[in-house]
């Protein structure tokens, strides 16, 4: 197990997320969220369910619009975008969804060949080469690229998935729970793969998930979420050391106590 330190390239501030407030009727998801995204880092939101996790991810993909607040993303301000400008910037992403999302008429090719289609204008012949080479860069069981999602496994779909996101060669990469729902080997596996994919694509990578062998595993910085607000924000050692009661029972639970140990033997 590889516990990654917060020191990995120069500085770059890739996404702003400056005092954010979200509420559905009476529901107050966010109050006052503010954190930045760094060039080339491994950022992950954690915080228990209802924190407002995948809500934030959607509000920085620009699937919806937070009540009050400013987002920038590559120094622009989502909010005042053309829909040139959006249309530009999520080329520049890629997406992973809870569960992987994929379509089910369509084979594990057709699948991540869908962004190729719609933002390219390459040939056929072309669009099934680079899906191949994306399927192939996820360490996918290549023998299974025709295969429909519903005869593939949790960890297969995820890869599959995770291709998808990778099609258009974005810089910026947002993975919502990719863990969830996978067994121990499976999720270690799969962690394994996002740092090699970090590393080989120079990615900046933004991580949703409650996953604390994740988080120890391969978070440069976790922010963590609770009770509408950014409780706080550092490495997961420096987290761990907290004296917020709400981050220590996070961190202190026997899941929280089990994952630290974990990651520390591995030193």
């Amino acid at each position: 197990m590889n516990v990654r330190s917060n020191a990995i390239n120069p500085l770059h501030t890739v996404i702003e997320v400056r005092h954010i407030h979200t509420r559905f009727g009476a529901a107050v998801v966010h109050e006052d969220v503010s954190l930045t995204v760094n060039k080339g880092e491994v950022f992950a939101i954690a915080g228990g369910n209802g924190s407002g996790k995948s809500v934030l991810m959607r509000e920085m993909i620009l699937l919806q619009r937070p009540t009050a607040g400013d987002i920038e993303v590559f120094g622009k301000d989502v909010r005042t975008m053309s829909e040139a400008e959006v249309a530009a910037l999520r080329r520049r992403c890629g997406v992973l969804f809870q569960y992987g999302a994929l379509f089910s008429s369509l084979t594990v090719t057709e699948n991540v060949a869908v962004p190729l289609r719609e933002h390219t204008n390459l040939s056929r012949r072309l669009i099934e080469e680079i899906a191949l080479l994306k399927i192939a860069s996820t360490g996918f069981p290549m023998a299974s690229v025709t295969k429909y999602p519903s005869e593939l496994s949790g960890g297969m779909r995820r890869r599959a998935a995770l291709a998808r996101a990778m099609a258009l060669d974005p810089e910026l990469l947002y993975l919502d729970e990719p863990t969830s729902g996978l067994d121990p080997i499976s999720a270690a596996g799969f962690d394994e793969l996002i740092q090699q994919l970090r590393e080989w694509f120079r990615l900046t990578i933004v991580i949703i998930t409650h996953d604390l062998d994740s988080l120890w595993r391969i978070a440069d910085r976790v922010a963590v979420l609770g009770n509408g607000k950014v409780l706080g924000i550092g490495s997961m050692s420096e987290l761990s050391g907290s004296k917020n009661s709400l981050i220590h029972e996070y961190f202190y639970g026997p899941r929280g106590r089990a994952a630290k140990e974990q990651a520390w033997n591995q030193r």
